[in-house]
């Protein structure tokens, strides 16, 4: 059967897809500031927060595991539709079951939404702008996917923010505004080239391959500690900063949690596009400092307490963890058999989806016994010792990298 000829070309394919990236990755994060609303109008512990938050995690782990490489043979075009519908689906969900099980359900099917777009719409822009500019750099396409999913992650608790402080129904109008957004995205994305060649007869299923590299596992366990403790501040900041904000600092305007969060990956995506010039090595050092300095101001605002000094450490820590996170993406790829890089990825993307969920949950599950100031200091004692010791060891190989390197440039 003949396949049919798409509408517009390579070039404008490409930014179809890119800005369907941004919205449903927006999307994901748009709750973060929307949970405080929630937790009021029915009266649930922090713990429950976590819980909502801990099955978005939950999904996108899951995805990735089952569904992250289906569109190798399936097409990169038929996966992001069907990644966009299920993301659809997700606020049909918010929509008709907004109490708490039905949350649970609808972040979970929102999480495999972003577990199946987030590898093929990477793969698919790479494509889109090879066939578009063939003789352009390919890290034009690598930087703008990876603003399409920070920036779409920053984004989304800003908007959520603005529904919730200015506009009626805050917990039933962006759900109903992003379904639109969402099923015109999908069928936008029907106009855009196939750049896999679909075979066939499809191959016998199997769930996505994980690989850590051969000899190199302690270099790779040290980057996938990296991108877990990490993705644990991130966590923090779209899970129960909100919460905090309104417990700590009687901060109840959802204009400023969405705000927040929003900062905290706004410094991350920052961090990874401005400081790209500067070597690896350095790169580290900026986010050991960062990453240090940062959650220390997040303690000492908790403390005192001073809502300036926790928002502000927020996005210094946020810097920090997108230069860390970025650095062991780099290091995985450096280790990576090329044959087997896909699988490596993978892993490390499972590794930090972990860092999102399980550090969260206990922090949760904590707040139901301690105060919340106890608690939060804890955690940024334990995440300031895990980012500042994995940013050290990949410092360390960055430099050994380098000087193996320099007797061959001279």
């Amino acid at each position: 059967m003949p396949r049919r000829v798409p509408t517009v070309r390579h070039g404008a394919g490409f930014w179809i897809v890119a800005v369907t990236f941004l919205l449903v990755m927006a999307y994901s994060t748009v709750p973060t500031p929307l949970y405080p609303l929630y937790q009021q109008r029915d009266g649930f512990p922090a713990f429950v927060i976590t819980m909502i938050f801990a099955a978005y995690a939950v999904g996108v782990i899951v995805s990735l595991y089952l569904a992250g490489h289906v569109s190798d043979w399936l097409g990169r075009r038929r996966v992001l539709v069907v990644a966009v519908l299920i993301s659809a689906l997700s606020a049909v969900l918010f929509l008709l079951f907004p109490e708490v099980p039905g949350l649970i359900v609808a972040r979970l099917i929102n999480g495999a939404s972003i577990g199946m777009l987030t590898a093929t719409a990477t793969a698919h822009l790479g494509e889109l702008r090879a066939t578009a500019r063939p003789n352009e750099n390919a890290v034009v396409a690598a930087s703008v996917s990876g603003a399409a999913n920070l920036g779409g992650l920053s984004l989304g608790p800003l908007i959520g923010g603005i529904f919730a402080e200015f506009l009626p129904d805050p917990l039933m109008l962006p759900h109903l505004v992003f379904l639109f957004v969402l099923i015109v995205a999908a069928v936008a994305l029907m106009l855009v080239p196939e750049t896999v060649d679909v075979p066939d007869e499809r191959p016998s299923y199997h769930p996505q391959k994980l690989s850590v590299p051969e000899g190199a596992k302690r270099p790779f366990i040290i980057a996938a500690f990296g991108a877990f403790s990490g993705f644990a501040v991130f966590g923090l900041f779209t899970s129960l900063a909100p919460t905090f904000l309104v417990v700590t600092f009687q901060a109840g305007d959802h204009l400023l949690a969405g705000a927040t969060s929003f900062a905290v990956f706004a410094a991350a995506a920052a961090g990874q596009i401005l400081l790209t010039p500067v070597a690896v090595h350095r790169q580290f050092t900026i986010a050991i400092a960062a990453c240090s300095t940062g959650l220390v101001l997040v303690a000492l605002g908790a403390v005192l307490p001073q809502i300036v000094l926790f928002i502000g450490g927020g996005v210094v820590a946020g810097l920090g963890v997108g230069l860390l996170f970025k650095g062991a993406i780099g290091t995985a790829v450096s280790l990576a058999d090329p044959k087997r890089k896909g699988e490596t990825l993978a892993l490390i993307f499972l590794v930090a989806y972990a860092g999102l969920a399980l550090p969260v949950l206990i922090v949760g599950a904590a707040l139901a016994f301690e105060p919340a100031t106890p608690v939060l200091l804890v955690f940024v004692a334990i995440v300031l010792a895990a980012t500042v010791t994995a940013g050290t060891l990949m410092r360390r190989r960055a430099r050994a990298t380098q000087r193996a390197k320099a007797p061959s440039t001279q």
